[in-house]
């Protein structure tokens, strides 16, 4: 089986969001495999009008009211994106409530109808005669405030749950990323781990929600599947067996098994050994890893043992463009060469324009999401691609972009790149003690930076366990993975009876 990665569960403008429908797929295919973009489309126990929510019921209902209006126009776009083997399309759309919580429709079904109902139960009855499922989303809001209802959830319409997204994570309310959208803060019982406190079943997804056209913008979490084949068929069987997990940026690479069962695996032990493997490959400099049983630590690595460099073998480097002060987009065209080693792989970190919701004073046409962000040419000695930034939202938000190069050679090796007319060349050992930055202006300028080379011994790990103990009826094994860079993994538990 591979591992693919996607996000489903997005925005454009399609409903109340920005951006066109065909530039947001064109958007996902250039660095996701698969991709869903949602449409708003009904919200059953919506608040009254008053003067307060005027603004939210209008805007929530002409986009209900767009996507109804062009629903077979929106399939037979996203029809179009879809070519087996390459880039996988899926259908969606979203119910919001106010007491069980929001949940995105998902389904591989070229039929599929826009139907309308009271809850994610009552609208499957109503689709049974298509493939979907029901995706509860931003879950950790407070309970009656569009926070999932746990005492309602039925895993068996959502195998999957969305455990991080543009809104937050949900994991606990230790994780990083805590909720600071208006929509309320991140409330203890509504988080994943109190889920599986009171024994739901389920796998974790990450999709961004992004509301401008950029499905996986980087950052804002996505998910990965691990199937068969990059088709409609296999990514959607696969997100049903629950062999998902979630990652709020780096496409951090996981295999977690119990007794040779993948991730999502529900499978008998008994009293028997419990023989546990993690193998992670990541993209940065790994923190810490963590392996839970029951949703306590039985192992913990911290990346500072993590203290070996490898004289020769793979080396990840990331090269990141941004800052300065524009809101126009800024071109940043970049070719990168090494000598005495080879460019094995090119990671894309390409961000849209950050956008979460609508607000009165917002406005936006359809090419707020024609972004220009592209690996133009890849070998294994050179590596070319263009990307557009605007200036960071914060300086605790960034709106930068990144290709990340992993390079099989020695400390010998060579990298050489230009990137708009300014050239640099370091050696992987040079870049093992420290990296470059390059203005481009004297002041709050657009910059580029080449970060310090990471050994693989420092990326990658095995972990290899027995648990002896059975500790009760269904025990929960799970992963969680951090990079120095604060990008984690949150990797589906295995359920062993």
């Amino acid at each position: 089986m591979r591992l693919l990665w996607g996000d489903i569960h997005n925005h454009c403008g399609i409903t109340y969001g920005f951006g066109s429908l065909e530039n947001a797929l064109s958007a996902a295919r250039e660095h996701l495999d698969f991709c869903a973009v949602t449409g708003h489309a009904m919200w059953p126990d919506i608040p009254e009008k008053n003067n307060e929510t005027e603004f939210l019921i209008e805007f929530h209902k002409n986009g209900f009211q767009k996507l109804a209006a062009h629903w077979p126009e929106i399939k037979e776009t996203i029809k179009s994106y879809n070519k087996e083997g390459e880039f996988a399309t899926f259908y969606s759309y979203e119910m919001h409530t106010s007491g069980i919580g929001d949940y995105h429709l998902v389904s591989p079904d070229d039929d599929i109808e826009l139907l309308y109902a009271k809850n994610p139960k009552e609208l499957l009855k109503k689709l049974s005669a298509y493939r979907a499922i029901m995706i509860p989303h931003h879950i950790a809001y407070t309970p009656g405030y569009r926070g999932i209802d746990w005492n309602s959830f039925d895993s068996s319409i959502s195998p999957v749950v969305e455990v991080c997204s543009k809104h937050g994570c949900s994991m606990n309310d230790k994780s990083l990323y805590p909720y600071y959208h208006n929509m309320g803060v991140r409330d203890t019982h509504n988080t994943v781990y109190e889920g599986l406190k009171q024994g739901h079943q389920f796998g974790f997804v990450g999709s961004t929600d992004h509301h401008a056209g950029y499905p996986g913008s980087y950052g804002d979490c996505k998910m990965a599947v691990l199937c068969e084949e990059k088709t409609r068929d296999s990514i959607y069987n696969a997100i049903c067996a629950r062999r998902t997990y979630a990652v709020t940026g780096d496409k951090i690479k996981c295999n977690f098994t119990v007794n040779g069962e993948p991730f999502g695996s529900i499978i008998a032990a008994g009293n028997q050994p419990r023989v546990i493997n993690l193998n992670v490959e990541a993209c940065h400099f790994i923190d810490k890893i963590v392996l839970f049983k029951n949703l306590k630590p039985i192992k913990i690595i911290n990346g500072e043992m993590l203290d070996e460099v490898n004289p020769m073998g793979r080396y990840k480097v990331r090269i990141e463009m941004g800052w300065g002060n524009n809101t126009d987009l800024y071109t940043w065209n970049g070719s990168a060469e090494v000598e005495n080693g080879d460019i094995v792989d090119v990671e894309k970190c390409f961000r849209g324009r950050s956008v979460l919701a609508p607000s009165k004073d917002m406005k936006a046409d359809d090419s707020v999401n024609q972004i220009t962000n592209k690996v133009l040419q890849k070998s294994l000695q050179k590596v070319e691609w263009i990307c557009q930034t605007v200036k960071n939202v914060s300086t605790l938000h960034p709106s930068t972009s990144a290709i990340v190069l992993e390079i099989d050679g020695s400390v010998n090796t060579k990298l050489k790149g230009c990137i708009n007319g300014k050239c640099f060349e370091f050696t992987i050992e040079q870049l093992l003690q420290q990296g470059y930055t390059c203005p481009m202006k004297p002041y709050n300028s657009q910059t580029f930076k080449v970060y310090h080379a990471v050994p693989e011994t420092q990326y990658k790990l095995n972990i290899n366990l027995t648990d002896k103990a059975k500790s009760s009826e269904c025990d929960i094994y799970h992963a969680e993975i951090r990079q120095t860079n604060s990008s984690c993994a949150y990797i589906t538990p295995i359920y062993v009876k």
